[in-house]
């Protein structure tokens, strides 16, 4: 499996790259935002490891840029520790974050854990148009919801929301995301308006609705299914 490191402190990516040679994978090296964006375009790459500073292009803006097209796992590296960096990173869609320094055992475990979720899907299946979290299937052709076999209506924006999730399974979207995903325009409702659906949703699908299975919050950032 093809890695990508992007860092400007080619020591770091250097250790980086050794470490997972060592494990088995194949590393590819970029130094800015532009190189590593020029890099996937011409590879098959199935996870990043992302600074945030770097120059010409940093790390979030190339990962907003990345999240256009492609969803593979981004580990977020800053040598910052405050929250507001993880919250911006993640809001990106980001899927884990390290803080620089970092233990590279830690770093490789993070890397297999990333890299096993995104090609096995943990346990999610996609068959004849249907996406599988364990007992939740959505049929993305029929625009139909079951769990655990029973099927459960919701409404064409709340199915619609849940689909967006599904499909991007681990990835947190703001109350933004989601409005743009699924109205197509800038947010012109208030944050409760995207709350409201989202309870309503979880009401549906979730055998306990305050320690939800499925869809869950992530309390500042926004939303996931998990």
């Amino acid at each position: 499996m093809n890695v990508l490191v992007v860092d400007d402190d080619k020591e770091i990516v250097e250790s980086i790259c050794i470490f997972l040679s060592g494990e088995g994978y194949t590393p590819l090296r970029a130094y800015d935002g532009i190189d590593a964006l020029d890099i996937l375009s011409e590879n098959e790459v199935h996870l990043m490891i992302l600074d945030i500073m770097m120059p010409r292009l940093d790390g979030i803006r190339t990962l907003m840029k990345l999240r256009e097209s492609r969803n593979i796992p981004v580990i977020l590296l800053s040598a910052k520790s405050e929250d507001t960096d993880k919250i911006l990173g993640l809001s990106a869609g980001a899927d884990d974050y390290v803080t620089k320094p970092f233990n590279p055992s830690e770093l490789m475990a993070r890397v297999k854990s990333q890299l096993r979720r995104y090609t096995t899907l943990g346990s999610i299946g996609k068959h004849n148009g249907e996406i599988v979290i364990d007992g939740l299937c959505l049929n993305t052709e029929k625009k139909t919801v079951k769990v655990d076999g029973e099927s459960v209506r919701l409404t064409p924006v709340e199915y619609k929301i849940l689909e967006l999730l599904v499909r991007n399974r681990g990835r947190v979207f703001s109350a933004e995301d989601i409005y743009s995903n699924v109205w197509n325009e800038q947010m012109v409702v208030g944050y409760n308006t995207i709350a409201v659906h989202v309870r309503h949703i979880r009401e549906k699908i979730e055998i306990n609705p305050k320690e939800p299975k499925y869809l869950k919050v992530v309390w500042g950032i926004g939303y996931k299914v998990d």
